[in-house]
């Protein structure tokens, strides 16, 4: 039980942290799309913004994800849900994040993959005109699916723990 919660402890503090530093690639994301604007509008369009963009919106969701699981910021189907006592909504969620983990295993194994794929041709890149190197995204898409696995975890102990002993560490941060 202790090991459970400082793994809780750990996990959850170092995606409350990260996941706060993410919150701010919105201002990065609606910069890059000011600037875009800007030199459509008023000078000559540049090849990198709409791409450079789309990393920095993969940054910003992947890395924010395990942060709004934490923080119960995660779409649900609430139809049944909220209508379940306490106790029923752990359990439901105890069956639930097995699929979520079964899930996240598989989409780590095909990023490693792509990202694998990525350097052993001797850096894979964009067929756009600008042509950027993939490895930066899919790395970075590899440790948020890492993030977002220890996090399930961690919410799967919360779960065991209020089952057994009633303590409620859901939300605690």
């Amino acid at each position: 039980m202790n090991a459970m919660r400082k793994y809780i402890s750990v996990v959850d503090g170092f995606n409350h942290g990260l996941g706060r530093i993410a919150m701010y690639g919105i201002f990065v994301l609606m910069g890059i799309l000011l600037w875009s604007s800007y030199n459509k509008t008023f000078a000559s369009p540049q090849l990198w913004t709409l791409e450079m963009a789309q990393f920095v919106m993969v940054g910003y969701y992947i890395l924010g994800g395990p942060y709004a699981m934490q923080m119960g910021a995660n779409v649900r189907m609430d139809l049944f849900y909220a209508e379940l006592t306490p106790r029923k909504k752990a359990w439901t969620d105890c069956i639930t994040v097995l699929f979520l983990l079964i899930y996240l295993f598989i989409l780590l194994w095909g990023g490693i993959e792509s990202t694998m794929y990525s350097f052993k041709y001797g850096g894979e890149r964009s067929p756009t005109a600008w042509r950027p190197y993939m490895w930066p995204v899919k790395v970075t898409m590899c440790i948020g699916i890492s993030l977002m696995l220890l996090q399930a975890v961690s919410e799967l102990f919360k779960d065991i723990l209020f089952l057994k002993s009633g303590e409620d560490t859901r939300n605690a941060l």
